[in-house]
């Protein structure tokens, strides 16, 4: 329960609403309990029992007496005036006025928890989706999409459903129960015990029933998660599944994914529905077994008072009756309470999933004492860089130093560590051993904004959202304008297609940019890192996507971007780096061979090779 007591830190912004919550109920529960205890006179004066009326006003006391004769000589003086019909209908509107307020006071607490629950709630969304943004890639690498979706999602709801829905229930019924139980002590102490004594064994019962809940409601969520990794699995490789009428066999999969969701959920269902019917009949059997008692009580005394003898007690009928009622009132709040905890219970298993993402440690921080770099003014350096993913070695005795308006250029096989070597750069992953510096700075010391703020990235796969073609663009830019936007357009060689759709830059290209081709999908990237103005440039094989007409247009105007500014291009086609005034290639994590294009070429080494296999290809 640890983690309810997290999710529940975030209600503190919304104490004040909380604060008005518990008043309200205060004086709604006090309310109902007036309207209870006027049952008593209510039925002394329906079965005649209105003779014991104090005929003179009694002393003032703190004791239940007082309440009662005081009352009664209320009432007396009512009657005298004028007749018990009069009486009667004077009780019935007094009952009626309590119950009313009784409800006024209970709509206004649920009027005011409601803010403080869809408030908990945007929150807990707000703070976990921010957490989602900061946290490294490598935890991506190693956590399925889908389970983290449905932490967002579904574990999310299921914190509003089971606890927030909960909260003034946990909040409200202690309050009921206390209160209840301290009006039955003092109309009869002997038989409130004897109640009290019965009750914790369903309070024991539902508790157990509740830890049961919370098993299944965890083996429910982290199949929710499997589900929506499969779906999203699904639509990713759409294409693939059809091409290869693999449509059967990713259906099966699914199916015994979604299976196995059913028969847990179903299991917890049972389980969750079966609360509330356990409790009812506990608290009845509790009900009945105090009627029983507290009849026989009353029967003892009457006799008793009868027979003239000494042992006789002012709890006669009516009280009893209104004991009766109250403590099934009592059991209302006892009940919703036992539910709500077991329901909570289920909901802790969410929480706990959502803490562990908002928990997860997020090794790329800003340091505590930033440097700052206003400008890049002379070189990007890599001192003795290795990097690891878990066991493997990646990356290993990397030592570079690129000067500013230099382009150097990364080539090599697949798996060489040429993509990882340009993404340890902007801190998407840290190094294991060695230091990268930016003009004797080490990145480190830079904050994560200042630090990518000196470079533009366009990687293999383009990177687009479902939002307009201008939003695209603009992405990460502060307060560009269209003009810019245009222009960057232009240079990327996007402008021509843009203008011939129907809505220009303000049309939707859909999911991923689904509704463009790749060639166009590829030089709004582009574009995008063209707007950016950055001073470093990272181009993960920015052309690859783009037809030879396109390729030849965008590879001129990144030519032009290029001539004042640092570059890391990283690429398979050796035509598209031959300007490069350093080629490094990699093999396995290691710089083998670096150079010009030309010199490179004299060595008759790996370059060599790479070159002439393009060549023969063609």
């Amino acid at each position: 329960m640890k983690s309810f007591g997290k999710i529940l830190r975030y209600a503190i912004g919304y104490k004040k609403y909380a604060f008005i919550n518990v008043f309200c109920n205060i004086l709604s529960i006090i309310f109902e309990l007036l309207s209870i205890m006027l049952f008593i006179p209510f039925l002394d004066l329906l079965f005649n029992q209105s003779d014991k009326a104090v005929v003179i006003e009694p002393t003032f006391a703190y004791t239940k007496e007082y309440a009662t004769n005081y009352f009664n000589y209320v009432m007396h003086q009512f009657i005298e005036e004028n007749d018990k019909v009069a009486a009667l209908l004077f009780v019935c509107v007094l009952v009626g006025i309590l119950f009313f307020l009784k409800n006024v006071f209970r709509y206004l607490a649920l009027y005011y928890i409601s803010v403080l629950r869809t408030g908990v709630v945007r929150d807990l969304r707000r703070k976990l989706h921010k957490k989602t943004l900061n946290l490294p890639l490598s935890y991506y690498s190693e956590q399925r999409k889908g389970d983290v979706m449905s932490r967002m999602t579904s574990d999310v709801q299921e914190v509003e459903w089971s606890i927030l829905n909960s909260l003034e229930l946990m909040f409200r019924e202690p309050m009921a129960v206390t209160l209840y139980v301290a009006m039955l002590v003092v109309m009869s102490p002997q038989l409130t015990l004897f109640a009290m004594i019965l009750l914790p064994v369903s309070g024991l019962i539902i508790g157990q029933l509740g830890k049961s809940l919370k098993r299944s409601s965890t083996k429910v969520q982290d199949m929710m998660g499997a589900i929506l990794s499969s779906i999203e699995e699904t639509l990713g490789g759409l294409r693939i599944i059809k091409a290869f009428n693999a449509e059967e066999q990713v259906a099966e999969k699914f199916d015994t994914i979604n299976n196995d969701h059913t028969k847990l959920t179903l299991k917890m269902a049972r389980k969750r529905d079966s609360a509330s019917p356990i409790s009812e009949f506990l608290g009845t059997t509790v009900m009945v077994v105090l009627a029983y008692y507290g009849g026989s009580l009353v029967l003892e005394n009457l006799e008793l008072t009868n027979q003239g003898l000494e042992g006789g007690s002012s709890f006669g009928g009516s009280e009893f009756f209104a004991y009766i009622i109250l403590f099934a009132r009592l059991l209302t709040p006892v009940k919703a309470f036992s539910t709500a905890y077991a329901i909570v219970l289920k909901g802790a298993a969410s929480a706990d999933r959502i803490e562990e993402v908002l928990s997860a440690k997020n090794e790329i921080v800003d340091p505590e004492t930033p440097q700052k770099i206003a400008a890049f003014s002379d070189a990007i350096t890599y001192k003795n860089v290795e990097f690891a993913y878990e066991e493997q070695q990646v990356l290993s005795g990397i030592d570079l130093t690129i000067k500013k308006g230099k382009t150097i250029a990364l080539v090599g096989e697949s798996g060489g560590g040429k993509s990882t070597m340009a993404d340890l750069l902007p801190r998407f992953y840290d190094i294991v051993n060695g230091e990268i510096l930016i003009d004797g700075i080490n990145i480190k010391d830079i904050t994560l904004k200042n630090l990518r703020g000196l470079m533009g990235i366009v990687t293999q796969e383009s990177i687009l959202f479902n939002d307009s073609i201008l939003n695209n663009i603009a992405l990460g830019t502060e307060n560009a304008t269209k003009e810019q936007i245009i222009e960057a357009a232009k240079i990327a060689n996007a402008h021509d297609f843009i203008s011939e759709m129907e809505n220009g830059y303000e049309t939707n290209i859909g999911d991923r940019g689904g509704k463009l081709s790749g060639g166009q999908r590829q030089r709004l990237s582009i574009a995008r890192a063209v707007l950016k103005n950055p001073a470093i440039l990272i181009l993960d094989e920015a052309t690859s996507a783009l037809d030879t007409e396109s390729e030849k247009l965008v590879q001129d105007a990144l030519f032009k971007l290029m001539a004042n500014r640092t570059s890391i291009v990283i690429a398979h086609r050796l035509s598209t780096i031959q300007h490069a005034d350093e080629i490094l290639v990699l093999q396995k994590g290691k710089i083998v061979e670096r150079g010009t294009h030309s010199e490179l070429l004299k060595t008759a080494g790996v370059y060599k090779k790479l070159s002439d296999l393009q060549t023969f290809s063609k």
